[in-house]
Parts: structure tokens; C-alpha cells; sequence
């Protein structure tokens, strides 16, 4: 029996490399040269936590986490600076 499970990731650009981290999966963690190299490379670090997480017989969490976007409104002084 083939079982999914889909997990929030949170991506971090950085001046020179794109780094991600996963809420759900304390430790979890990843980091690629290219957005298309995090990508991957995060998918097997979930797979090899949760392989490690079965392996130790801990059980697998669901995923709880979740993203969402707030606005809010911008000092003036800051607003001419964020263009």
C-alpha cells in the first residue's frame, strides 16, 4: 500500500542559495544553490526523516502547519523606502 502525506515547507531566499525547512518536521531541514535543487533536495530530506522517524518507531505527524498571508500597513518613512 503506497500512503501520501503532504507537509507545508517554508522557503527562505538567501543572497546566493535557497534554504527550506519543514514546521511539522522539527530538525527537517534543506538547502539547494537553485530554487529547482532545494526542491528536490528537501523532498528527500522529508523522505529520510520519515524513514528515520518509522525506523524508531515514533509515529509519523500530520501535518498541522499552515501558511497565510497578512498585509498590514507601512509607516510612511518605510513605505517610501520599500518603494
Amino acid at each position: 500500500m503506497v500512503a501520501t502525506r503532504k507537509y507545508w515547507v517554508v522557503v527562505e531566499k538567501g543572497p546566493t542559495s535557497y534554504s527550506a525547512y519543514v514546521p511539522d518536521l522539527p530538525g527537517c531541514v534543506s538547502v539547494g544553490d537553485t530554487h529547482e535543487e532545494m526542491e528536490r533536495m528537501i523532498k528527500e530530506a522529508i523522505e529520510f526523516h520519515l524513514e528515520g522517524m518509522a525506523a524508531d518507531d515514533d509515529p509519523i505527524p500530520a501535518a498541522t502547519s499552515y501558511a497565510k498571508e497578512i498585509e498590514v500597513v507601512l509607516p510612511e518613512k518605510l513605505a517610501k523606502k520599500a518603494g
